[in-house]
């Protein structure tokens, strides 16, 4: 599908002969560019890409130096890809890229009449990933998390309301048999039980687990009010969770997620705890994004409690993204220098605590797009 950058240029299959420098390489700083990449974006038309959802949006799926990037798709952007290089102006940086291909399943229809790509997406080269329910009760425009547009891909007829066990089977089966697809992400939409959404993640899980054996899982939900439902996810065959606070801070929490943080923080640290004991260390995540207005000291600082308890903080730029009350409201994206600041800092203490994201085998900071953590050797 190529929605959101009509009239931009595809990759050319080679570089401008006599018009482009070659970077010397050796000075090529792969965290910066990394970090320039993911706030700055690419003038690009990318053969898979996402526009409208939950979770980062509006990019276009590659690989850069062979690891995944979703990089956002941005006219204005000073970066270029030509050639399998990445350009910014006239000058080749030195890093490979590849476009993540159109998967077959793509053009699949369920038994029941639903095209696959309503159901499930292709995240970089081999994630699945999928919103079980597309709805969430927080999205009236005084409670919802500003940063999110997870109903408007609804809204645009992109997905369906509510996937069943059975359709996510079907897909998840086909698009490792067809695409390679080697980990899937389950996240969901807030729902009104007291479970907030969990319990059809496990039906979910056994399901899909059922049809392609092993699969890595990552379940992505708010804190549950019943604890024990992390234990059910886990049974289920998930391999990590994600459990989301996006800050630390509870006046920002306020101000960018005011449904949300009426969720007190001892909710998220008594479900990141049992989740560390159900799941182990380090197959518990958390966002934390950069650029809502929190102080970088007390982010980083905050990440590192996080990894005192096995928690890894996915730290990754806050986009202000179409669709958003963000963008709506002239929010801009944080500075590079700001997010390199913090990824590089974050990303020392992982390494102190022997925490990669790539350990997790399924999910966000296991597929590393969004950020620059794994660039940075977190």
């Amino acid at each position: 599908m190529r929605v959101g950058t009509e009239g931009e240029p595809a990759m050319p299959s080679s570089p401008v002969v006599g018009e482009d420098a070659r970077h010397p390489g050796p000075d090529l700083d792969p965290v910066r560019v990394r970090v320039d990449l993911a706030v700055r974006g690419v003038r690009w038309d990318a053969p898979v890409q996402r526009s409208k959802g939950a979770g980062p949006s509006d990019d276009g799926h590659l690989l850069v130096d062979g690891a995944n990037a979703a990089l956002p798709l941005n006219p204005a952007s000073p970066y270029t890809l030509r050639g399998g290089r990445v350009y910014e102006g006239r000058i080749d940086l030195g890093l490979s890229v590849e476009p993540v291909a159109r998967p077959k399943f793509y053009d699949l229809t369920t038994a029941d009449g639903v095209p696959y790509r309503k159901i499930a997406l292709l995240h970089g080269r081999d994630v699945l990933a999928t919103t079980v329910v597309q709805t969430c009760i927080r999205y009236a425009e005084d409670q919802r998390c500003r940063f999110c547009t997870i109903e408007e891909s609804l809204h645009a007829g992109s997905t369906i309301a509510a996937k069943t066990p059975a359709q996510l089977a079907e897909v998840a089966e086909a698009a490792v048999r067809l695409d390679g697809v080697r980990q899937m992400v389950m996240t969901t939409g807030t729902t009104a039980g007291p479970d907030r959404g969990a319990r059809h993640l496990v039906r979910c899980v056994r399901a899909v687990l059922a049809a392609v054996p092993g699969l890595p899982i990552q379940v992505q939900i708010e804190p549950p009010g019943d604890l024990a439902v992390l234990t059910e996810l886990r049974e289920a065959g998930a391999t990590s969770i994600g459990i989301h606070v996006e800050s630390l801070d509870d006046d920002v929490r306020r101000r960018w997620m005011p449904g949300k943080s009426t969720v007190p923080m001892s909710e998220y640290e008594a479900a990141w705890d049992e989740a560390v004991r159900v799941f182990g260390r380090n197959r518990v995540s958390t966002y934390l994004l950069v650029g809502l207005g929190e102080n970088p000291d007390e982010l980083v600082a905050g990440a590192a409690g996080l990894i005192e308890r096995g928690v890894y903080p996915f730290v990754v730029p806050m986009r202000p993204m179409a669709g958003t009350l963000a963008r709506r409201d002239g929010a801009k994206a944080p500075s590079p220098a700001l997010v390199r600041d913090v990824t590089e800092r974050v990303a020392a203490l992982l390494r102190a605590a022997g925490m990669k994201g790539s350990d997790q085998e399924a999910g966000c900071a296991a597929c590393g797009a969004c950020g620059a953590l794994s660039t940075a050797g977190g």
